[in-house]
């Protein structure tokens, strides 16, 4: 009688190994997420937007076929880049009809965080710099980050925009053009800037100018952004209104906050708390000669949701 034929074993270990393959380009991604956080962040200006952008790119790296990915890092990155500029396309139209001044969303930062450590990727996060990018395109605001902020270089920057590198080349060079990146990217020590955030915070919290009179630039600007749903000045306050609204304003609206400084957008602020609750940012842009030059208050409490969390010192 003949033998009866064995069939083949079924391989035991398919669900390890694609159970493996899974947790290795969910850590592929992981590894990504504060660069294209980073990225998405810069190109909208907002963080809850980023952090959708970011969650989309998840999901479609999750469906990619990893057989026609050559290189991770760039396809993610182009993944990330064109699900901002849509978004950002869409958040232009909304802003048409924003209410008051439009400001961008304020972040937390770590200064000591390895992400954020450089001074250019830091300084890149500024409120200043952020508003200076609002004059670019979409695509030149894309391609200048990508190419002058991340370091990508132009070949990848024009796959990832889906343009010849020369066309490339020309976004970037007029993105240069429309900008003065020095200006509003200088930073003084972080010593100089708590010398200054100190002599703000004497001023409204007594109602008395005191230093910070000598510390604010001659064409000194405060911008506030409400979002129409708290109140806030509905154009910029310039020059010499600055102070007085400082002294005799503020200072009477404040008197019972809670001031906490910490790290906003790349540099110290202010976190001001009403029963626990944050209810107004407060961060600075500077010039060459370490005065102020912008004072930027955020109040929209749409803004603030993701702070509220923030750890003060």
């Amino acid at each position: 009688m003949a033998a009866r034929e064995t069939p083949p074993a079924m391989p035991q270990n398919q669900p390890e190994r694609s159970s493996n393959a899974g947790e290795a380009r969910t850590a592929i991604f992981e590894k990504a997420r504060p660069r294209l956080l980073g990225l998405a962040y810069r190109i909208l200006g907002s963080r809850s937007d980023a952090e959708d952008v970011v969650q989309d790119t998840f999901l479609r790296w999750q469906g990619a076929d990893p057989t026609s990915i050559a290189s991770p890092g760039a396809w993610l990155t182009t993944a990330c880049t064109r699900r901002a500029i849509d978004m950002l396309r869409a958040a232009h139209r909304s802003r048409v009809d924003y209410v008051g001044m439009w400001l961008p969303e304020p972040v937390h930062t770590l200064t000591d965080s390895e992400a954020e450590a450089q001074l250019d990727l830091s300084s890149s996060l500024s409120t200043a710099f952020l508003l200076m990018l609002e004059r670019l395109t979409p695509k030149e605001r894309a391609a200048y980050l990508l190419h002058e902020i991340f370091e990508t270089p132009y070949p990848d920057v024009a796959a990832s925009l889906d343009m010849s590198e020369p066309a490339c080349r020309k976004l970037v060079q007029r993105a240069k053009a429309r900008i003065s990146e020095d200006e509003v990217r200088y930073r003084p020590t972080r010593e100089r800037q708590e010398e200054l955030l100190g002599a703000f915070q004497t001023a409204v919290r007594t109602g008395q100018p005191g230093a910070l009179a000598r510390m604010l630039a001659s064409e000194i600007r405060l911008s506030a952004d409400g979002g129409g749903k708290v109140a806030a000045a509905a154009e910029a306050i310039r020059g010499d209104a600055v102070l007085p609204f400082l002294i005799e304003r503020l200072s009477v609206w404040w008197v019972s906050y809670d001031w906490s400084i910490a790290d906003i957008n790349g540099a110290p602020g202010f976190v001001m708390r009403d029963a626990g609750r944050v209810i107004a940012i407060v961060s600075f842009a500077y010039d060459r000669s370490d005065t102020i030059t912008d004072i930027f208050i955020v109040r929209n409490p749409d803004k603030l949701a993701g702070l509220q969390a923030t750890k003060m010192h």
